[in-house]
């Protein structure tokens, strides 16, 4: 099944791409692992989805200041060199994560501070990565490569939710974050044997003027712009994330099962959409299924939104409407899938190297900002309205959003990939 299955290509023609992928698909389970059992932690302290909503909050300032100078410093110094000083910022941070769990610390408020922290580390790390991946593979094969990657994120999206609702149940915070700390020696150990990978061309020094010389290129690059914002539409407006410990514990029952099983239905969906993802290197018109792949993810989140509003309050057990819901997040794992897959390219093909760091920081800033903004908007939403009308109301509002957007840069929806217009 060539057309339909996803291209293997780059991890053929390439080792490099082949040891990375390796590397962070074992141990990007044990991060999904930790940010689903910090979550149920911190409802676990609270009983509240503003708190909850409030994790990502606290992360997003580091985030955005991290991702941004941290695009810079991906221009400036060497990318490997960069990727591996985050990373073990990144491990350093978990294993305090650990630590707190094991101590029986209990202080949400040490949550938040350590997350703070992991976030502006992943701030500098994910830009150096993404940036180092056109250089592993031929540009023709960016999409099969970024599928491939989707795959990874979308197996560690399913196990990692699953088991951490699983693990947290049966035995606890602690041996849940360690698992983490030991799997991410995989990631460190596939950034240290690559090779050395200078910049290229002119090497602006990394600071504040670098950062904005990378926004005001952004400024002139409408189609690049595009894929930020539609996605900030996304992910702003209909992000359900902060809405599922309460309908685990409220509506649908089964607690930190049911939450784990909703986040790995979302990651499964990403997972089937990378695996059949062969037919995505036909597709020239990108910019065109960025739009529709947003639209398809906030009609899904509206249609997990009025499963729990029918579901209404649990006696007990687990409810049967479980399995719709679970479908309707499968549904828009597979939207945000071929979304990301298609803006992850057009990022990729239309930025000169000299500017990938800076752009790639941005692209962090919003991927993973997005969701955080997200959170804070469903728990407050929820906070009038109840997490099942929350849903609904975020994800009419992403639709609305798209169609706006079509209207305000129709040159979006015309973009080739056989001609990459910046």
């Amino acid at each position: 099944m060539p057309r339909l299955l996803a291209d293997l290509t780059p991890l053929r023609e390439s080792p490099e791409f082949r040891r990375l992928w390796t590397g962070t698909a074992l141990s990007a389970v044990g991060t999904q692992l930790t940010l689903v059992a910090v979550s149920l932690e911190v409802y676990d302290l609270t009983q509240s989805s503003l708190y909850v909503g409030m994790l990502g909050v606290v992360g997003l300032l580091p985030l955005v200041l991290a991702g941004l100078y941290g695009g810079s410093v991906v221009d400036a110094y060497d990318r490997r060199k960069v990727a591996l000083f985050s990373a073990v910022i990144l491990w350093a941070t978990t294993i305090g994560i650990a630590a707190q769990a094991w101590l029986g610390v209990g202080n949400v408020w040490l949550l938040f501070a350590l997350i703070a922290v992991n976030s502006g580390a992943a701030g500098l790390n994910h830009p150096a990565r993404s940036a180092i991946i056109p250089r592993l593979v031929r540009p023709e094969l960016l999409p099969a490569a970024n599928a491939l990657n989707m795959i990874t994120f979308g197996l560690a999206m399913a196990a990692g939710p699953l088991l951490a609702g699983v693990l947290v149940g049966q035995v606890g915070y602690g041996w849940t974050y360690t698992i983490d700390v030991v799997t991410f020696t995989a990631a460190m150990w596939a950034l240290y044997r690559l090779d050395p990978m200078p910049p290229e061309g002119q090497v602006q020094k990394a600071g504040l003027k670098s950062v904005l010389e990378g926004f005001a290129f952004l400024g002139t690059r409408p189609n690049i712009r595009m894929t930020f914002i539609v996605d900030l539409a996304a992910m702003v407006l209909a992000q359900p994330r902060a809405l599922l410990p309460a309908i685990g514990a409220l509506m649908l029952g089964g607690g930190a099962e049911t939450v784990g099983i909703l986040l790995a239905s979302v990651a499964a969906g990403s997972f089937l959409a990378g695996l059949f993802s062969g037919p995505l290197g036909l597709v020239r018109r990108q910019g065109l299924a960025v739009m529709w792949s947003v639209v398809a993810w906030g009609l899904s989140v509206a249609a997990f939104g009025a499963v729990v509003v029918l579901a209404g309050e649990n006696d007990g057990g687990v409810s049967p409407w479980l399995l719709p819901a679970a479908l309707a997040m499968g549904a828009a794992g597979v939207a945000d899938s071929i979304s990301g897959v298609f803006r992850s390219t057009i990022l990729q093909s239309a930025t000169p190297d000299a500017m990938r760091g800076r752009l790639q920081g941005v692209f962090v800033v919003v991927v993973a900002g997005g969701p955080r903004l997200g959170d804070l908007v469903s728990g407050l939403d929820a906070s009038f309205l109840g997490e099942g009308w929350a849903a609904i109301a975020g994800g009419l509002a992403c639709v609305a959003a798209v169609a706006v957007l079509a209207r305000v840069q129709p040159g979006f929806a015309r973009y080739d990939a056989r001609h990459p217009a910046p």
